[in-house]
């Protein structure tokens, strides 16, 4: 969720004339920094051996998937 503020904020550091689809990119990627600043701020998150852990299941996940594509 984003405030007015911040909603306000951005939209004043653009150019006078901006395309809402840039607009659109710097909201969402400033909800998910938010989101992301919440989570750590709550303790939701992982620690660097859960991290590798997760990131190995991905590649190997990636590998298996390029493997069957060719």
């Amino acid at each position: 969720m984003i405030t007015k503020a911040k909603l306000k904020e951005q939209i004043e550091s653009f150019p006078e004339q901006f395309s809402i689809d840039d607009l659109i990119e710097r909201l969402i990627l400033v909800e998910k920094i938010e989101n992301g600043k919440n989570q750590s701020d709550d303790g939701k998150v992982l620690s660097e051996k859960q991290f590798d852990k997760e990131l190995n299941k991905w590649f190997k996940y990636i590998g298996l998937f390029r493997r069957q594509m060719t």
